[in-house]
């Protein structure tokens, strides 16, 4: 499965690194310095469930470097919703489906007032640590 991860922050990063992990073609995009160390060193993941680095990892700041995704995860600030989902057009195909884990409850209808909301899935995400 081809996954675009929007917002390689912490949850992007957590959960596309392990999406990376078991076999799946994943691609970050991420910004400035954390996109560069991404670049650099791989994507590093800290977990009390156990830590680990996908190297090399796909980065980019455009998510039109990606190519068409079968599955986004939507992990952007609320505030950059608007932009990233114009962003993401060029991804997207017929069977994409977009997954938002983002704060905020109307995240999930501001991405699909702009790419349709027959690709949007959105969730409820809760992290926490032991």
């Amino acid at each position: 499965m081809k996954i675009a991860v929007i917002g390689a922050g912490g949850v992007g990063g957590y959960y596309g690194g392990l999406l990376a992990r078991t076999g799946h073609e994943v691609h970050f995009v991420a910004r400035g310095a954390h996109l560069e160390a991404i670049r650099a060193s791989g994507l590093e993941v800290k977990s009390t469930f156990g830590d680990f680095i996908i190297k090399p990892a796909h980065a980019t700041d455009n998510p039109a470097d990606c190519g068409q995704a079968d599955l986004i995860l939507f992990c952007t600030k609320t505030y950059g919703t608007d932009e990233a989902a114009r962003q993401i057009l060029p991804i997207l195909s017929s069977t994409t489906t977009i997954l938002s884990l983002q704060n905020g409850i109307e995240a999930s209808d501001r991405i699909g007032r702009i790419v349709g909301f027959e690709h949007i899935l959105a969730a409820h995400l809760v992290v926490c640590g032991h």
